[in-house]
């Protein structure tokens, strides 16, 4: 665990999932997390099966460090191995994450995909904006409306 990671978990900072595989929107979204100075760690996964995996090893009872379970999911949908729609389908059968908010965050403006997306359970769908001060904005609002003010139930615990 990196020394920024261990701080950010010690203040209890929220953890945002971003599932992106593109390295040139994970660096923008990286660098927008940093000017928008928003107090969250974001952790990164690069495809389907990496989000799939690392979000069953947080769901499991004392994952402590290696996976941390999101606050917020932040989905791309074209992603290699599983797309963003089989991971959100994934998600959303998945108890643990009934209260976590999933916003698709994609270049795709297709009737198709938006519809899809909201009927497996996105909580929203956003179009990726082109310019890097818009996305600055955007995860500001995210944090904002998902991490300060939404209230969200605690995960439920699987039945045994």
């Amino acid at each position: 665990m990196d020394p920024t990671t261990a701080t950010a978990l010690r203040d209890g900072a929220p953890v945002i999932l971003l599932v992106e595989d593109n390295p040139d929107d994970v660096l923008l979204a990286k660098r927008a997390l940093k000017k928008a100075a928003l107090a969250v760690l974001m952790e990164i996964v690069n495809d389907g099966d990496e989000a799939v995996g690392y979000l069953d090893a947080a769901a499991q009872p004392g994952a402590g460090g290696q996976a941390l379970s999101p606050s917020l999911i932040l989905l791309d949908l074209k992603l290699p191995k599983r797309s963003g729609l089989e991971v959100l389908r994934w998600i959303r059968a998945n108890q643990h994450y009934d209260a976590t908010p999933v916003v698709v965050l994609t270049s795709s403006s297709e009737d198709e995909d938006i519809q899809k997306a909201y009927a497996l359970g996105a909580n929203s769908y956003l179009q990726k904006p082109v310019a890097f001060n818009g996305l600055v904005q955007l995860l500001g609002v995210l944090d904002l409306y998902w991490l300060q003010n939404n209230l969200t139930a605690p995960p439920r615990v699987a039945q045994s």
